[in-house]
């Protein structure tokens, strides 16, 4: 995988791993909810498409890297790979998925309300969508790439609002996870300590994003050579799927329509 961003944790990079693994857990926790025709929105460089392929009748995913679709289809030509920039979801047909996935995306999108009124209309009757998004509780700095991030209980109330019931659950971990977690947060509070303004909340986003990838990319790095046993040795399994939100890195939810 090419690395855009930090916001692009790549599989090939080691310090990068214990990221990509927390990323990759999510299509392991969708593999049993997803059924029949089934959309991927913001697919990225296609991390679950090996995973949720046999689980779904048809795979249709959307990104806006228009690169990255190119890629994606020449390598899976039996998956239909869009490029677009959403929302809305102008000119696609409604109730046309039993099952939408959509990970570390929410976050993103300035009208999050638009986003998940489109995707409940995209919904057959009796469908379900997957949403994870970071937990701000255990966020660490304010992420410049993301428009807001939610509380449990602010995601919950923002998919009541267009679900017909919403299940809350969470990706979180075991004690390897968990000790990654405090020394990335010692680490990050040492870069921190010297933002006496608290500048990397009053100034605009798009000023942050470059030091921010930047700092966020020395900090990988740093934790990597400190502990290369511990980056290298988180996989997918270590990270956990748990009922309660509150612990949780990432909000797990399933938003289902009647």
């Amino acid at each position: 995988m090419a690395t855009y961003t930090t916001e692009i944790a790549s599989d090939t990079i080691s310090s990068d791993n214990p990221i990509h693994s927390r990323l990759l857990k999510a299509y392991y926790a969708a593999k049993p909810f997803v059924s029949g025709s089934l959309l991927e929105v913001g697919c990225g460089e296609g991390r679950g498409v090996e995973l949720l392929k046999p689980k779904a009748t048809n795979y249709k995913a959307v990104d806006k890297i228009g690169e990255v679709i190119d890629k994606l289809s020449a390598k899976y030509p039996e998956v239909d790979f869009v490029q677009a920039h959403i929302p809305p979801f102008d000119g696609w047909e409604s109730e046309q998925f039993d099952t939408i996935v959509t990970f570390q995306v929410i976050e993103h999108i300035k009208d999050d309300g638009l986003f998940l009124k489109e995707l409940y209309r995209l919904l057959k009757p009796g469908g379900k969508l997957l949403v994870t998004t970071p937990n701000i509780n255990y966020t660490l700095t304010r992420n410049p790439w993301h428009e807001r991030e939610y509380t449990p209980k602010e995601l919950e109330s923002l998919m009541a609002k267009y679900f017909d019931k919403v299940e809350t659950k969470g990706i979180g971990g075991n004690e390897k996870v968990w000790d990654y977690y405090k020394q990335n947060k010692r680490s990050v509070e040492k870069i921190t300590r010297f933002d006496i303004f608290d500048l990397q909340y009053k100034l605009p986003a798009s000023i942050l994003r470059i030091p921010y990838d930047i700092l966020n990319r020395i900090n990988r790095n740093n934790l990597s050579k400190q502990n290369s046993g511990l980056v290298t040795g988180i996989s997918h399994e270590d990270y956990l799927v748990i009922d309660d939100p509150e612990k949780a890195l990432d909000l797990f939810y399933i938003g289902y329509k009647e």
